[in-house]
């Protein structure tokens, strides 16, 4: 209410003060702004469009100096799966979810990225935030790697119809060629879970609430976004060196 009282004090003339300022009380404070309020209702729709605008510069902020601090993190985890080019000049962080409609509509987009730029690598973090069933394909994805057939797995998960649960993961791991028995010892190990994990603190620090989620050089982009998009975000980062 503090800050609602401040940003209508922003917006609203309250003409010649009764009392000297300094004899105002928060209490008669409240009241001068309620009374412009009811004089012109509109200084509420200003005054939290002047809150919304700040707490969303904040958040921008905030999130661009993490994007800093966070960097090797992002681009150089050793525990993050890297498809693309691993010496690539500039890399694309992909938080995605395998039962996200999006992110299989982005596997496209990525896809042709990889395939059309020799100099890109694209990060995967797994970010599965839609359910049971997408923490169950992310571990197995990440537990593939254990066989070399992450790329496989992930790829035919994404490509995949109807929403994964273990049974449609599991039938997916075997006609791609995995152990499924080794895949199941392995989505146990330390490093599936600490992947996640880290997933998790490293979308909320960059103030990320949905998949997928792009990292670019120093943008990011909540949201899907197209092959077109993705390079001229790259040309952007090589710019900047």
């Amino acid at each position: 209410m503090t800050r609602l009282i401040a940003a209508l004090a922003a917006t609203t003339c309250l003409g010649t003060l009764p009392a000297p300022a300094q004899d105002l009380t928060e209490e008669r404070v409240r009241e001068l702004a309620l009374e412009a309020i009811l004089e012109n209702p509109q200084v509420v729709m200003d005054a939290v469009a002047i809150l919304q605008e700040r707490e969303a510069q904040a958040a921008a902020d905030q999130a661009q100096t993490a994007l800093g601090e966070n960097r090797a993190a992002l681009e150089q985890d050793p525990n993050a799966p890297v498809l693309g080019n691993p010496e690539g000049d500039v890399t694309v962080v992909e938080f995605f979810d395998y039962n996200c409609p999006y992110c299989r509509r982005a596997a496209d987009e990525v896809a042709a990225l990889i395939e059309n730029d020799g100099d890109v690598r694209v990060v995967y973090r797994e970010w599965p935030i839609l359910g049971e069933g997408s923490v169950f394909a992310s571990r197995a994805a990440l537990a593939a790697r254990a066989q070399d057939k992450y790329a496989e797995l992930h790829k035919a998960m994404l490509g995949s119809e109807g929403r994964l649960d273990e049974n449609a993961v599991m039938r997916i791991a075997e006609e791609v060629g995995l152990d499924t028995d080794k895949l199941r010892a392995d989505m146990e190990a330390p490093e599936v879970a600490e992947h996640i994990d880290t997933s998790m603190a490293l979308a909320q620090s960059l103030g990320f609430t949905g998949t997928p989620s792009f990292v670019i050089g120093e943008n990011r982009a909540p949201g899907l976004i197209d092959a077109e998009q993705m390079r001229a975000m790259i040309e952007m980062a090589r710019d900047d060196g």
